[in-house]
């Protein structure tokens, strides 16, 4: 599906585009539409944050250079997953789930130079904020970036990359200093299909007064 053919106003069911925002690991080689990505990020901008001071930047990263720092923050991420998470890379003729997995996992830390889209997300942090505070300032602009961008036809994926690449990310894009690097997300037409994410259920996360009393509804 090519970005023209896509609306940048397109709507889809709002309980539907939740249950399938899944994380792609696998894009088309076509580009993403700078006139979809800001509409993507103007739902962004829509996000609450504390006292409505909006410490938020994204950067579209796109040039050689800003791309190559992506790419060192995902050669060290992919170290760690496969240190962590003890995959390998698998054989030729292994078919198995596992081995798609890491086929796929490898291709996009491999190949994240030239990943269709990848956008950085920044916050300033504000006096006084606690950590956690400093993140409910930028991840719900995360989130309706990632809703957006589904409702749009485009597959996301949410990295760490640029937790292992900050200095070189600072440099190439000019970050000044105050600020945080929050986050990095990686957007693209998807190859597969939007499907149902995979989730525990409410009554095993979700408690009524006290931890210990699960929240259960009528069936």
């Amino acid at each position: 599906m090519a970005a023209d053919s896509v609306s940048v106003n397109s709507s889809a069911d709002f309980w539907h585009v939740m249950q399938t925002t899944r994380a792609f690991r696998r894009f088309k080689p076509e580009p993403v539409d700078d006139v979809l990505l800001a509409r993507c990020l103007e739902a962004a901008t829509w996000a609450p944050s504390g006292g409505n001071q909006q410490p938020w930047r994204f950067i579209v990263l796109r040039s050689p250079a800003t791309r190559a720092a992506v790419a060192v923050g995902a050669q060290r991420a992919l170290a760690g997953i496969t240190e962590v998470y003890k995959i390998e890379r698998p054989a030729a003729d292994d078919s198995s789930k596992r081995a798609r997995m890491a086929r796929d996992l490898y291709a996009l830390h491999e190949g994240a130079a030239d990943v269709p889209a990848a956008i950085l997300f920044c916050v300033r942090p504000l006096p006084l904020m606690d950590p956690l505070s400093v993140g409910s300032n930028i991840y719900p602009a995360m989130q309706n970036f990632l809703l957006a961008a589904r409702a749009s036809g485009l597959g996301t994926l949410v990295t760490g990359w640029y937790a292992n690449a900050g200095p070189e990310l600072r440099a190439v894009a000019n970050i000044p200093d105050g600020w945080e690097l929050a986050g990095l997300v990686v957007a693209g037409w998807p190859e597969g299909q939007f499907g149902p994410v995979r989730r525990k259920p409410v009554s095993e996360v979700a408690c009524l007064d006290t931890w210990s009393t699960a929240l259960t509804t009528p069936d």
